[in-house]
């Protein structure tokens, strides 16, 4: 059974990247991406929930990038600030959709107005 499951998800993700982008989104899998954002040390920079940092020499808020995901893939590919690049030898376009999907997927803080304790 476990066997099937694999083939199904291996020719569901080979499909979607036969029909584009878009198509390997629909089958990206967040749990997937949250585990490839720790092994591949995103967190080490963006923080485990994507918060990123306010300090400048630290990662970029990632929770609510507004990046399609081939502009977000262009710059995880190569990028133009103190980033590493993560080319697909380090992170496969699998793990890096997955980790889009889990991006994607991360709740929105609430605004400051919906806090009680920050109402004064």
């Amino acid at each position: 059974m476990a066997n099937v499951r694999v083939f199904l998800t291996l020719a569901a993700f080979a499909g979607a990247i036969v029909l584009g982008p878009d198509a390997a989104l629909a089958v990206a899998s967040a749990d997937n991406g949250k585990v490839a954002f720790v092994k591949h040390g995103c967190w080490q920079c963006h923080g485990f929930e994507g918060q990123g940092s306010s300090d400048t020499s630290a990662g970029r808020v990632l929770y609510d990038t507004k990046l399609p995901f081939n502009a977000f893939k262009a710059y995880v590919r190569d990028p133009s600030g103190a980033m590493p690049p993560f080319h697909a030898e380090v992170l496969s376009d699998s793990d890096l959709t997955d980790i889009y999907a889990y991006l994607q997927s991360l709740p929105k803080p609430k605004p400051a107005s919906d806090i009680p304790l920050l109402k004064q």
